[in-house]
């Protein structure tokens, strides 16, 4: 059995993890679902300060405190900086990190760095007190590309409810890596891309997905959105178990 640390994207608590999270458990195996600072139940100890090091900070420190070891780190979309900062900061206790249709971000580079230049001026547009980034409707996430394919529409009111503003810090600081996690076993779950389409860009060597061109990368696909863990709870703890 293994033990999971889930990470969730923008927006986002430990929350969505909810039915991940209690099949993982069923199935014998340990899971931590995270809340990031400044986010849901830890909304209220945000501030402008917060950045991405302090979500670095909030993995590691919760791996360290706990103990863990053997872990199998869970990134979902946005939570792929953060969690590649913190492999890179613990790689002794770190098994294998998992990216779910999310992916590594490269030394040197902010999440900002990924948006189209109007990608980055509907993100300013959505600031409140300077630092606080509102979650878009689920109609502007699938203009921004974040498929809701799967999601019940009678589950979409309660989900956005819940969703709370991204702290800006997280998508503008640029991650710093010292290199110590490069060689960790690492896979990718691509939901909202097709497979196939994913291989081929990787052989482009396309910016965004050159890096999983490496020995260390393992391939899967889990057919569905943006948001496996609404779409397809139990067939995604089923393929995170079998990792």
């Amino acid at each position: 059995m293994s033990t999971f640390v889930l990470v969730p994207g923008f927006w986002l608590g430990a929350w969505a993890w909810r039915e991940v999270t209690e099949r993982l458990r069923a199935d014998g195996h340990t899971a931590y679902p995270l809340t990031l600072t400044g986010l849901a139940d830890r909304e209220h100890l945000g501030g402008p300060e917060t950045r991405l090091d302090t979500h670095i900070d909030d993995i590691v420190t919760t791996i360290l405190h706990e103990d863990l070891r053997e872990v199998v780190l869970v990134a979902h979309s946005g939570a792929g900086g953060p969690v590649t900062g913190a492999a890179d900061r613990v790689p002794d206790r770190i098994a294998k990190v998992v990216y779910l249709d999310s992916g590594p971000l490269p030394d040197g580079l902010c999440q900002l760095d990924f948006y189209e230049p109007e990608g980055r001026d509907f993100v300013r547009s959505r600031l409140s007190d300077g630092w606080r980034y509102g979650p878009p409707t689920w109609q502007e996430q699938t203009a921004l590309g974040a498929s809701t394919a799967g999601i019940p529409e009678d589950a979409k009111p309660g989900i956005a409810a819940r969703m709370t503003p991204q702290p800006y810090g997280t998508l503008t600081q640029p991650l710093r890596l010292a290199g110590a996690g490069a060689d960790l076993p690492k896979a990718l779950v691509s939901c909202s891309f097709p497979l196939d389409q994913v291989k081929a860009m990787i052989a482009a060597a396309h910016p965004f997905f050159a890096a999983l061109s490496g020995p260390e990368w393992e391939l899967h696909a889990l057919p569905t959105g943006h948001w496996p863990m609404f779409s397809r709870p139990s067939d995604t703890a089923h393929l995170l178990g079998s990792l």
